[in-house]
């Protein structure tokens, strides 16, 4: 599959291989194929046309344990995202309560909407585009496109070498395709397997 990218350029999409059982009712394995994708050059082409509501981007820092749990939560529920609701309220804060991160939120009149985080570690030239997510009642708006463009010219603000960012089949549908309109490219592609975390019960 093919698309237009950045500038008019045609890129390939990548068919994702079939993951039998990927979202299986019955608790056990879930499989998913992981891909890994990195931008080496800041986009050149006009950002999308912002929200005609009133609307903000604000960086949360330091961001509380308790909000960054709902947006995680909330924004990752469909999505099996689970490896930070399983974290303790320290461990969790850890991660989230650092230099080396930044966790930007997206209001629409004064609702949280949706929020990208960016990770780089100290004397790193990399930053890693972590999370990137809108709320439920946010998607299909069109939110998405733009969002993502300010996530990237945050990042691209501080002069990184590149950004990177991955994303798996058990993401939004349209996830890697939004990723590569965007100026990313596939670099690689892993399939993992994991415990259902669903039966951890913590959905």
């Amino acid at each position: 599959m093919t698309d237009h990218g950045p500038n008019g350029a045609v890129v390939t999409i990548p068919r994702l291989r079939p993951i039998e059982g990927a979202l299986a009712k019955k608790p056990g394995k879930i499989k998913s194929v992981v891909t890994y994708l990195e931008m080496t050059d800041a986009p050149h082409t006009p950002p999308p046309p912002p929200p005609i509501e009133t609307h903000a981007i604000m960086l949360a820092k330091p961001i509380t344990v308790s909000f960054y749990r709902y947006l995680y939560n909330t924004v990752g529920a469909d999505n099996l995202w689970w490896e930070r609701r399983i974290l303790s309220d320290d461990d969790l804060a850890g991660l989230v309560q650092t230099d080396d991160v930044d966790v930007f939120v997206l209001y629409m009149q004064g609702t949280p909407a949706g929020y990208y985080e960016l990770f780089q570690a100290a004397g790193s030239d990399i930053i890693e585009l972590a999370y990137f997510g809108l709320l439920p009642d946010f998607i299909g708006r069109g939110l998405g496109a733009y969002m993502l463009r300010c996530a990237l010219d945050e990042a691209w603000r501080r002069g990184p070498e590149k950004v990177t960012v991955n994303t798996c089949d058990l993401d939004h549908p349209n996830a890697l395709q939004n990723y590569q309109r965007a100026g990313f490219e596939p670099v690689d592609q892993k399939t993992r397997a994991i415990d259902d975390p669903r039966s951890l019960r913590i959905f």
